[in-house]
């Protein structure tokens, strides 16, 4: 009887002719077309999903794919990136090199930037020759590998990339989830692996004993219920008694039967190397045994003779996982968790990674284990930058290991505290924060508890409890001065959202100074971030972007707060530097929030189809966090944006957006946002006596102009308000835009807009007038167009038909070069009305399907990447983000109908030169 060690190749075929035929297909589809793929091998354990994937692997070899293949271990599912790590690095031709990776899981603060340079990396290396990636037992795929993998075939969806994924039976498993969130990019598709037929698995018994199946071996082989696996392990373990809990009885029964001609020595050396994982060093093995390395190489080399073990070179590994299990199920429970527990122990002393230890902790430790707890919390550390909620669940169960007597407890709490906030799990954070308040912790520990609950308090918008929690800490005293300078900043944080913003700047300074006397940086940030948001709630803009520009000097994540401030101000040059510097350094930026100040940027200077693609890349790289901050009033925006273009089924779509994701955060400047765009919505449907009410909604939580996106929007307010007959509102308004341009007096903006409000209000030839001469140095031309449309109108009432020609004219130039249709279109009425040369022009829209339905940007992107560009080298070009390249990317395809890089060129090539500009 041949021994069941050897490799099952194309044996392990038998009964997969049709799952191959479907795979070979998908490789061919990759390879013709040029764009991306994706297949998932499902299928119980031993079924043949590895032997399946290795084939398909070899094939598509053979077809010229550059191929990476990995697999994911249950050991080590939880160590960021390990899983995606076999992919790239393995085979002929690394995507990319050892150097190169670990650079590259040293920088990942942000797992947005590390999918972007993941992809850059595989893009550039599709662009020479397709690519194959595949990961074996996806079942077991670490968290950071399920969120590159999830985000990565959509992003490649262009180029010849196919992923390749085997895994057991789940539903809600991450290979599902990974396959559920490519599904509408591109083509998908799932092999499930059924159980061989007898009539296959008497085939697989002939390859494997070399003589025909008789009646004996037919019975045997009855009891594998079609799993090849099992199949091969029976042959070879006839004769012996099943037995386990684990693993099939089948297998176990199998395996014993191959274990009882062990040494004892053997035996014992291969559960240790069963605790460790499928993959395991022969030094930790040696070590976990308690015995030198030298005096167990005849124990290794039996168990490789046996075909139980393999040896890379590097590691050893159990040929298959079943058989692991099957050798550790035979380890008694007690023993296991002891054995676990030693194996973290050895794992830190010989150089590993905390991380590398955590499995076997989380097996392993016992309640009142202070060593694992330490463990855990330096794990949870190290990952937190990349996956925040696999270091909450670390700190969860740290803090569960922790008897509540014990002083370490609070300490715990208050890290495990910082992990749930920042993995967005706030609601689960506060109920951990609030049991451990509710031990009586000493004055010091709840000071430091308070504080570190301040983060969570704010993520949820309950900045009254923010308050109410941090004047009560701040009064029973007994806090570190750290502790205290961060509940004073924390408060000064609060108050922004309070009535009284003058108390609240006061709070702001006094936290300041008391972070600057401790030295304690987290304190200064928040301090110094308290009195950005109170200046800017405020409407003091340039005190906003010296707080900011501060603020982003200690901490360059938050350079796009300054971004924004600088917008404020009207110096988008500044604001255009620091958007490239940011773009230069994306490793220390929050992507997200720097695509929302490139949406206000290019807002601003009337750039509505870049802003759009902003915005909309601004949510979805929120959505791939699942950190949404700036979302309502994204999709706020985006409405108007829509309105301008005449897109009313547009318009209302993202108006039933934003008032779902209100819901999620529900402050009060988001509230202000959206009740002001159901009133322009009522407007643009000629309700404008409920157009008012809902202003004046707006406006009992606080002034008008307090909400710095309305800012630029009072002139729509005031004639909503004039529509209605509302004088007392629209004078109100104009007020409140008086009173926003003297605060900031170096703002064209501001005093233009201030001008165009008081004209509106008094209907005020000469203010309109002088409002459309203020704004000529400000720049941003949507402003400017209404203001000239203002004063058009006026004078067109006024009887002056020149004069209000020429100023609707210059109204309706600006409106149509920003891409605002429909308000072009209107102003086009008014000219045509007033007898205007020119009347039977028509603002021209842009169809849906085909060249021409692209934006400017869409067209320069389809350019670059027809001429071969990848979307970095593309973005560099363009000076944006490489996620605003994919927008428009995206966008491109659907409308041109095409589903790869090289269907583009062939696209663009064929357009007229005199079209393609």
């Amino acid at each position: 009887m041949v021994g069941s060690g050897g490799s099952l190749t194309r044996s392990g075929l038998r009964g997969r002719e049709a799952e191959l035929e479907q795979l070979q297909a998908l490789i061919a589809s990759v390879a013709r077309t040029g764009s991306g793929g994706l297949a998932l091998i499902q299928g119980e354990p031993g079924i043949g999903k590895t032997t399946l994937l290795a084939e398909t692997v070899s094939r598509a070899k053979a077809a010229g794919f550059s191929v990476g293949l990995g697999k994911a271990d249950e050991l080590h599912h939880i160590v960021p990136l390990s899983s995606l790590a076999a992919c790239v690095l393995h085979g002929d031709q690394p995507l990319l090199s050892d150097t190169a990776f670990a650079d590259l899981a040293r920088n990942q603060d942000q797992r947005i930037w590390l999918v972007e340079r993941l992809a850059e990396a595989i893009e550039d290396r599709a662009c020479r020759a397709p690519v194959l990636i595949g990961l074996d037992d996806a079942q077991w795929a670490d968290p950071l590998s399920r969120f590159a993998l999830k985000q990565l075939p959509a992003r490649l969806r262009t180029s010849p990339v196919l992923w390749m994924l085997a895994g057991r039976l789940d539903p809600a498993g991450p290979a599902e989830e990974i396959v559920a969130a490519a599904a509408d990019a591109l083509p998908a598709v799932t092999v499930p692996l059924g159980p061989l037929s007898g009539a296959a698995i008497r085939q697989l018994a002939a390859d494997n004993l070399g003589e025909a199946v008789d009646e004996r071996i037919r019975q045997v082989l009855d009891g594998a219920g079609g799993n090849p696996f099992l199949a091969v392990e029976m042959l070879a373990g006839l004769g012996d008694e099943a037995s386990g809990d684990l693993v099939p009885s089948t297998l176990v029964l199998g395996v014993r039967g191959r274990l009882k001609s062990l040494h004892p020595g053997t035996l014992r050396f291969l559960q240790m190397g069963a605790v460790l994982g499928r993959r395991f060093g022969f030094y930790d093995a040696a070590t976990l045994y308690g015995r030198p390395p030298a005096m167990l190489i005849s124990a290794l080399e039996e168990a490789m003779r046996s075909g139980l073990l393999d040896d890379d070179g590097d590691q050893l590994v159990f040929r298959h996982d079943l058989l692991r299990q099957a050798v550790y199920v035979d380890v008694p429970p007690s023993a296991r968790k002891a054995l676990h527990r030693e194996a973290a122990g050895h794992l830190v002393a010989a150089g590993h990674q905390p991380i590398d230890a955590v499995p076997h902790i989380l097996r392993g430790a016992l309640p009142g284990d202070e060593e694992a707890v330490a463990l855990l919390r330096r794990a949870a550390e190290d990952v937190l930058p990349v996956t925040p909620g696999l270091a909450a669940d670390l700190m969860t169960r740290a803090l569960e290991l922790v008897p509540s007597a014990r002083p370490l407890r609070f300490e715990v709490g208050e890290q495990a505290i910082l992990c749930l906030t920042r993995a967005g799990r706030s609601r689960e954070a506060l109920a951990t924060g609030d049991r451990l308040l509710a031990c009586r912790p000493p004055l010091e520990v709840f000071g430091r508890l308070q504080a570190a609950l301040g983060g969570t308090l704010w993520n949820l918008d309950l900045a009254d409890e923010l308050r109410r929690r941090t004047e009560s800490a701040l009064a029973v005293g007994g806090a570190a001065p750290e502790a205290g300078a961060r509940l004073a900043a924390l408060r000064a944080l609060a108050l922004s959202r309070g009535p009284d913003l003058a108390a609240a700047r006061e709070a702001g300074e006094t936290a300041l100074r008391a972070a600057t006397a401790t030295g304690d940086r987290e304190a200064h940030v928040l301090a110094l971030s308290g009195l950005g948001e109170i200046a800017q709630n405020a409407g003091e803009n340039a005190v906003a972007r010296e707080h900011f520009a501060a603020l982003s000097t200690i901490d360059s994540a938050f350079l796009p707060e300054e971004i924004v401030a600088h917008l404020h101000m009207d110096d988008f040059v500044s604001g255009g530097r620091l958007l490239q510097h940011a773009a230069d350094n994306v490793g220390t930026v929050r992507q997200a929030m720097v695509l929302w100040a490139q949406g206000q940027h290019d807002l601003g200077l009337g750039r509505l189809d870049d802003a759009e693609a902003d915005f909309a890349t601004m949510e979805r790289l929120e959505d791939d966090v699942q950190v949404p901050v700036q979302q309502v009033n994204a999709r706020v925006i985006r409405s108007r944006i829509a309105l301008l273009r005449g897109d009313r089924e547009a318009a209302r779509e993202h108006l039933a957006a934003a008032r779902e994701r209100l819901a999620v955060k529900p402050n009060p400047g988001n509230t202000a946002a959206v009740r002001f765009l159901e009133a322009v919505h009522a407007g643009a449907d000629g309700d404008f006596g409920g157009a008012v009410d809902t202003i004046r909604q707006v406006q009992r939580e606080g002034h008008f102009m307090r909400w710095r996106l309305l800012r630029d929007w009072v002139d729509s307010a005031i004639r909503m308000a004039l529509r209605a007959a509302d004088r007392e509102l629209a004078e109100d308004l104009a007020a409140q835009a008086e009173a926003h341009a003297e605060r900031n007096p170096a703002v064209p903006t501001a005093r233009g807009i201030a001008a165009q409000a008081l004209g509106l209000a008094k209907n005020d030839p000469a203010l309109l007038e002088h409002a459309a001469a203020t704004l000529e140095a400000s720049p941003r031309p949507l402003v400017r167009a209404a203001a000239y449309a203002d004063l058009g109108q006026a004078l067109l009432a006024a009887g002056r038909k020149p004069q209000a020609v020429a100023a609707l004219t210059r109204a309706h130039a600006l409106f149509t070069e920003s891409g605002a249709h429909a308000a072009a279109a209107r102003l086009r009425a008014d000219l045509d009305g007033a007898g205007a040369a020119g009347g039977r022009a028509v603002t021209k829209q842009r169809p849906m399907q085909g060249w021409d339905a692209l934006t400017a940007s869409e067209k320069k992107v389809a350019r670059l990447i027809a001429e071969g560009h990848t979307n970095r080298s593309a973005a560099d070009l363009l000076v944006v983000s490489p996620h605003t390249v994919n927008t428009h990317l995206t966008s491109a395809f659907r409308k041109l109908a095409v589903n790869s890089r090289v269907q583009l060129a062939h696209l663009v090539m064929a357009v007229p030169d005199a079209d393609r500009s």
